[in-house]
């Protein structure tokens, strides 16, 4: 398999690679719920709130999904100095592997966008901004600022949105800087004067972008992307393009160098919000890690791909490209990180799809397992299975178990057609052998239970009837359990 061969190595090599971002950072807010009937007082829909999220975007947004790959980042931007300054800076501050340096500027408010979602689509977003260039002093501070933040880069990402970070004077400076110490700039760019990106190594303009900054040059073709591209380089001098084309894929255009088209890998969208940040991440991490242009392109290819089948602005993470890699094995496909899950939970949610969840050691799976596991199927559309790891599973059955390690009880278990998901839990948590956490990190809408419980007994009860979740006990096989099948199996040997 030919993604097989390019990209894994490649992601063997991204952790601990070092990349610095600077550009303009935003709160991101994304608010969903329903629309099922419309206002008495205007003919607009009426939006039935049902969650709300809270993530880092535009510069923010790349640099979390470089951490997300196992980059170590860090990230330079201006922020406001209000609320949102707080919750964005705790947000990038929780990502493991990023350090942010927010600048804080009084006149101006912390980019807010919100974004109001019904049954996965956008009904309206709201922006709260002040677009306006820096002071000569901020200026002056983030220069210096990224003078000491480079020393330990292996490549500079610029991530332009427009709103006057990233001024003629700072890019000029960034730029120099970088090209001193031979450090790569790849830039996200904005507007239609491209020659103040000149010096840099990469610009990475979408289908659109690149007619707009050539007087509407058709970009419709891969001759009509080669031709647009070479316009740009040759009046910026910027030795290589890498076009970001939607549904058509990804052009790279190099200096003296043969043009490659590379077709889209998306397979189902739900969101295209971050997207471009999700391939800038992709294409800067895979090049700090010494891939070449076109590998790193076709990782980044990969990576926006995933990065519209999630909910939201959403990170891709490594383990999400090595999921994609294996996705013909089906059992390997189904066995989730927490984060994972949490990113499946939001796309079935946005699907209308009620979501179940039950767990249990499943030590040696048996016909006792398989009936209910079918019937907490029949209960819900998708069904989520969390098996305690191994050393959980040693406290509580004892010292000779379990008798399949971990691994292989989540492979078996994602096998089965009934099973949409298998999750693991209590990892590191040594005092605590409940799954009262992963149910708080997923929020299923119906837990399972076998009818030996109450419900006053089953662990995570009160927390799921309190968003309007409800628990649901299961009739259990008579005969059936995996410490009478090891006994049968010592006497039989």
């Amino acid at each position: 398999m030919v993604l097989h061969q390019t990209l894994l190595p490649i992601l063997d090599r991204l952790n601990g690679c070092r990349i610095l971002c600077v550009g303009d950072v935003m709160l991101d807010q994304f608010v969903y719920g329903d629309t099922s009937r419309i206002s008495p007082e205007a003919p607009v829909p009426v939006l039935s709130v049902k969650r709300r999220g809270l993530t880092a975007g535009g510069v923010g947004n790349v640099a979390a999904n470089l951490c997300g790959l196992g980059c170590q980042v860090d990230l330079i931007s201006v922020t406001g100095d209000d609320q949102a300054q707080g919750q964005l800076a705790s947000i990038l501050e929780a990502c493991d592997g990023m350090t942010p340096h927010l600048l804080r500027d009084a006149t101006r408010p912390t980019t807010f966008k919100t974004r109001f979602i019904s049954s996965g689509q956008h009904v309206l977003r709201v922006d709260e901004e002040k677009v306006a260039a820096l002071s000569s002093d901020l200026e002056d501070q983030l220069l210096k600022l990224f003078e000491r933040t480079i020393l330990n880069a292996q490549v500079v990402v610029l991530s332009d949105y427009g709103k006057g970070v990233l001024t003629s004077r700072v890019l000029t400076g960034i730029i120099h800087a970088a090209n001193k110490k031979d450090v790569p700039v790849i830039v996200d760019p904005k507007g239609f004067e491209y020659t103040r990106y000149r010096g840099a190594s990469i610009i990475t303009p979408n289908r659109k972008e690149l007619s707009d900054v050539t007087d509407a040059m058709p970009t419709a073709t891969d001759a009509d992307v080669e031709a647009a591209a070479k316009v740009v380089m040759k009046a910026t001098g910027i030795p290589a393009i890498v076009a970001t084309r939607s549904a058509d894929g990804v052009s790279v255009i190099q200096k003296n160098e043969q043009p490659i088209h590379l077709r889209t890998r998306a397979r189902e969208v739900f969101d295209v919000s971050g997207a471009g940040d999700t391939f800038v991440a992709g294409l800067a991490a895979a090049l700090a890690a010494g891939a070449s242009l076109a590998d790193a392109a076709e990782l980044a290819n990969v990576s926006a791909g995933l990065a519209v089948e999630k909910v939201g602005t959403a990170v891709v993470r490594n383990d999400d490209l090595r999921q994609f890699i294996f996705e013909g094995d089906v059992s390997r496909s189904r066995i989730l990180t927490w984060d994972q899950a949490r990113d499946q939970m939001d796309r079935w949610h946005a699907k209308g799809y009620k979501v179940g969840f039950t767990n249990g050691c499943f030590d040696l799976l048996h016909q006792g397992h398989v009936v209910m596991l079918e019937h907490c199927r029949r209960e819900c559309d998708r069904l989520i299975v969390g098996i305690n790891v191994d050393s959980s599973v040693k406290r509580l059955k004892g010292p000779t178990r379990p008798v399949n390690d971990q691994n292989a009880r989540a492979q078996v278990m994602a096998a089965l057609g009934s099973v949409d998901a298998v999750v693991m839990f209590a990892e590191n948590i040594e005092e605590n052998d409940n799954p009262l956490k992963i149910m708080q990190a997923l929020r299923p809408d119906v837990i399972f239970k076998g009818q030996d419980y109450t419900i006053d007994k089953v662990i995570g009860a009160d927390f799921v009837q309190s968003y309007g979740g409800r628990v649901a006990l299961i009739p259990l096989e008579d005969g059936f359990s995996t410490t009478s099948t090891i006994k049968k199996m010592g006497s039989a040997a």
